[in-house]
């Protein structure tokens, strides 16, 4: 005796696709909300304290980033971190500059009272991921490559996504990004082809070129799990 019509068969394997559909469906929506700004935190522009323009003082009046950030080239033996200028750098221009503009109060407040202001930090790595600025800047990867055009940023924002995946884009093929030492704080080195899927071929040439010269570590070394995670 058939208990079930013969189009229940039907049924059942739109259910099996179906379901495997709406598997697929949800996976897909993970992951894009997992590469989301809402995630990553990328394009979001960070506030802080005081209201500091890095198009003002790398674009407009072309402030060095070493100026503030002093520990980006030689922070081996530290944290890796590049460094945040203490009040006292601001104050070297602004006790003549500015002196008197209510927006800087809080950086005179620091200064009479010796104490650092609290910037709001924008790239912030998870504690798990070992990153030093020190050895990137020695091996010829430029300050755009991963923070962006800052000089364009009147409040800076997280270029890039910081995920894992977007550090193994360069780990994998370091000839796409490495640029010669004395152009890595240029802002505007290669500013037409800033992505690396649009770098010309003398351009690759020449990240060859330094990859060589600078000797970067093998694919396999930088794509090692303990390269990063130590």
């Amino acid at each position: 005796m058939q208990i079930f019509h013969h189009s229940t068969n039907t049924l059942a394997k739109l259910s099996i696709f179906g379901g495997l559909f709406v598997l697929v469906f949800a996976v897909w929506v993970l992951a894009e909300i997992n590469r989301s700004s809402y995630n990553t935190g990328q394009y979001i522009e960070v506030q802080q304290p005081v209201q500091f323009s890095h198009k003002h003082h790398v674009g407009d009046d072309g402030i060095d980033c070493r100026y503030c950030h002093t520990a980006v080239e030689n922070s081996g033996s530290g944290s890796g971190s590049a460094g945040m200028p203490p009040t006292e750098t601001c104050m070297n221009c602004h006790k003549q500059i500015w002196a008197d503009s209510p927006y800087l109060e809080i950086v005179r407040q620091s200064w009479r009272e010796n104490k650092p202001i609290q910037w709001t930090r924008v790239h912030d790595l998870p504690d798990f991921v070992y990153f030093n600025h020190s050895i990137h800047v020695a091996k010829g990867v430029g300050c755009s490559s991963c923070h962006g055009r800052v000089d364009e940023m009147p409040a800076v924002y997280q270029a890039a996504s910081l995920q894992m995946e977007w550090c193994l884009e360069c780990h994998r093929a370091p000839e796409r990004y490495l640029r010669p030492r004395e152009e890595v704080f240029n802002m505007e080195y290669n500013a037409p082809n800033f992505l690396a899927e649009n770098k010309t071929e003398e351009q690759l040439r020449v990240g060859r070129e330094k990859k060589a010269e600078y000797r970067v570590r093998s694919t396999a070394v930088l794509t090692s799990c303990s390269t990063c995670h130590r």
